[in-house]
């Protein structure tokens, strides 16, 4: 809405790229989403949690979480998917006609996404507030961890802008429509028909 507003054919451009890019990718989110809560049994955040007590998810659905981390990037418009926003082509995107306040609002969502998505990465497959290690003699708040599990991946995010180059909008759309979405579609099945034949769903 802000780029067809805008009145400019760059925003415009701008809006139409990221409208396409985050139904991509959330198609591919939520298969992965699917997958974990097909495996635990349960919609409730907390007992995904409490089910990584002995081991986080990120080691037994490891090409899970690259999928997601990746597709969480997209998401968020970030480093090397930030084709809306590429000054080289569109100026600055969406927001191009957008300045103080209004301009402001736009990062702030955008930082706010990149923290949900750290967050939602966190719960889903590291442990969310557990600690990585057994401390019985040292007693250590899950908000601790928790906070400083999000804050890696928020590194992570910054550092990403700096370390690659960005993609072409098509390898953008092939990513996610040609190996995500397969990939996400192929495990999950394969998830359901192991726990389907050994009768080993949760509920």
């Amino acid at each position: 809405m802000s780029g067809w507003s805008s009145n400019s054919k760059y925003a415009f451009l701008g809006s139409l790229r990221s409208t396409a890019q985050m139904i991509s990718y959330e198609v591919a989110i939520g298969f992965i989403i699917t997958t974990i809560i097909l495996c635990v049994g349960s919609f409730n955040l907390q007992y995904i949690i409490e089910q990584q007590k002995y081991q986080w998810f990120v080691i037994t659905f490891f090409p899970l979480f690259l999928m997601f981390f990746v597709s969480g990037l997209a998401e968020t418009n970030r480093h090397p998917f930030d084709l809306p926003e590429a000054e080289a082509e569109l100026v600055s995107g969406y927001n191009v006609e957008y300045s103080a306040m209004s301009f402001a609002l736009f990062s702030l969502g955008e930082y706010t996404n990149m923290l949900l998505m750290s967050s939602f990465t966190t719960i889903l497959f590291f442990g969310g507030w557990q600690s990585p290690i057994n401390l019985t003699n040292v007693i250590i708040p899950g908000v601790f961890w928790f906070s400083l599990k999000i804050c890696f991946f928020v590194i992570l995010f910054v550092w990403l802008r700096a370390a690659l180059p960005r993609y072409r909008y098509d390898q953008l759309m092939n990513l996610g429509w040609k190996s995500f979405l397969p990939l996400s579609i192929a495990i999950l099945t394969l998830n359901f028909s192991v726990l389907t034949t050994f009768n080993l769903l949760p509920y």
